[in-house]
């Protein structure tokens, strides 16, 4: 059976990069009729924090990726530390102290002699009296898995068929000095024992892969497939990552953007496939093929959501949206003709205040000085309430042919008049709203 995970750490919130992950996980799970699984990597106890992992589940309700079960890993470190005896007692898994400063000199000293930077191994050639004399000195060391010097290849989901030298790649550290386990041998330990079949992340994760495939194979476990989507960038391709902060879920929410129209973009940003709105979740699984997608980076433009959410939003019957035009001030009895009014001049559920405001204490008016008398003619004109839907009509009517104006030399300067603006909502859906207030009042 296809499972699948999503899993962040609860370091911060989620960003418009986590969705992108978060997304592909779970469309290829239901599309499958799979598995979900939300992961909490949250074996960094200094960051991770509660009210993230809270942030993170609202977030993902929000947007309708509802998860089959929750796992986190500060509840598995038992299993690590099994998966690490396992390694040492294999030989593929060694302590090594050298400081920061240390290794930055040794990357260094190889860049300058052509070599690439990687570990050197140094490690390896310690003898037990001389780790304990470091132990004593520095503490406890960091403990790194001896990569096999040989070309470790898949054929990625995106990104076709990889090939790595390990000899090009440092032995990853999988366990710092203080104890805490790193992504690389938690992930791997998870996705085995979980029984995760497919993997998508960002294509900065290759090299982690290429080294997690050797340790998979070291456990006696199965790759799973892999798929590495391209990164994110501005609308300019400027590098997105320092604008992340800005990007959070949290607060494209807070600016009234709809979650159809944030997983629309995302289910095809940087695919072979044009950006669509869908309607609902079913539209999306149907049409997600991580294999559409390309590897060069992706811009992606928040303004992009805004024209997308207004067509979400045109799209609602008034069910969906009972609570934001109640919350707007209108009254029950008035929801629906005002619903059908705005609908198609709001780009977020927020605009709703300002057209019901119109509606309820009318606009300053907005009158040529070549138009005054005609607009108090036709004030005079105007037929007694309530009006309805056929009143516009009937009104503008009876004003062209008392006057003679006729199009926009008639219609524009009594919108204006009504409404302080020059376009907006049809006046025959708007002018029912403004009278029964008015005679309300």
């Amino acid at each position: 059976m296809t499972t699948t995970r999503f899993a962040p750490s609860p370091t911060g919130y989620i960003h418009v990069g986590n969705l992108r992950t978060a997304l592909m996980n779970y469309l290829i799970a239901r599309k499958a009729g799979g598995t979900f699984i939300l992961r909490i990597d949250d074996t960094d106890p200094e960051r991770s924090k509660e009210e993230y992992v809270d942030a993170i589940k609202r977030d993902l309700e929000w947007l309708g990726l509802h998860w089959d079960k929750v796992e986190r890993q500060s509840e598995r470190l038992d299993r690590y530390a099994e998966a690490a005896d396992k390694l040492r007692e294999m030989g593929r898994f060694y302590e090594a102290f050298e400081t920061p400063t240390e290794l930055d000199l040794k990357r260094k000293k190889q860049l300058n002699m052509g070599k690439p930077p990687v570990y050197d191994r140094a490690a390896l050639n310690l003898s037990d009296a001389e780790k304990d004399a470091l132990r004593a000195e520095r503490g406890n060391g960091v403990w790194r898995f001896k990569l096999d010097h040989e070309r470790i290849e898949w054929t990625d989901g995106i990104l076709g068929d990889i090939s790595i030298d390990a000899a090009s790649v440092s032995d990853p550290v999988l366990i710092r000095g203080d104890g805490q386990v790193l992504y690389t041998i938690a992930s791997v330990v998870d996705d085995t024992e979980m029984g995760v079949t497919d993997v998508v992340r960002g294509s900065d994760h290759v090299t982690n892969t290429a080294t997690q495939i050797q340790i998979i194979e070291a456990l006696g476990g199965q790759c799973p497939r892999f798929a590495h989507h391209s990164l994110l960038t501005g609308p300019q391709g400027e590098a997105l990552s320092k604008r992340l902060g800005t990007l959070a879920l949290r607060d494209l929410r807070e600016q009234g953007l709809q979650p159809m129209a944030l997983l629309s973009l995302m289910a095809r940003l940087g695919s072979s496939d044009p950006v669509e709105l869908r309607s609902d979740m079913a539209e999306l699984i149907e049409g997600f093929d991580v294999n559409r997608f390309g590897a060069a980076p992706t811009k992606f433009d928040v303004q992009d959501l805004f024209p997308l959410t207004a067509k979400h939003l045109q799209s609602l019957p008034l069910t969906d949206v009972a609570d934001a035009v109640e919350d707007a001030g209108v009254p029950a009895d008035l929801a629906e003709p005002f619903w059908a009014m705005a609908r198609e001049n709001i780009t977020t559920l927020a605009d709703l205040k300002g057209w019901w405001e119109l509606c309820r204490d009318g606009a300053e008016p907005l009158i040529a000085d070549e138009d005054r008398e005609f607009i108090a003619e036709a004030v005079a004109l105007l037929p007694d309430g309530p009006f309805d839907g056929e009143t516009w009509g009937t009104w503008t009517k009876a004003v062209k042919e008392a006057t003679g104006r006729k199009g926009k030399g008639l219609f524009m300067p009594l919108r204006k008049a009504l409404t302080g603006m020059e376009r907006g909502p049809e006046m025959a859906a708007l002018l029912p709203l403004l009278q029964v207030i008015r005679a309300r009042g």
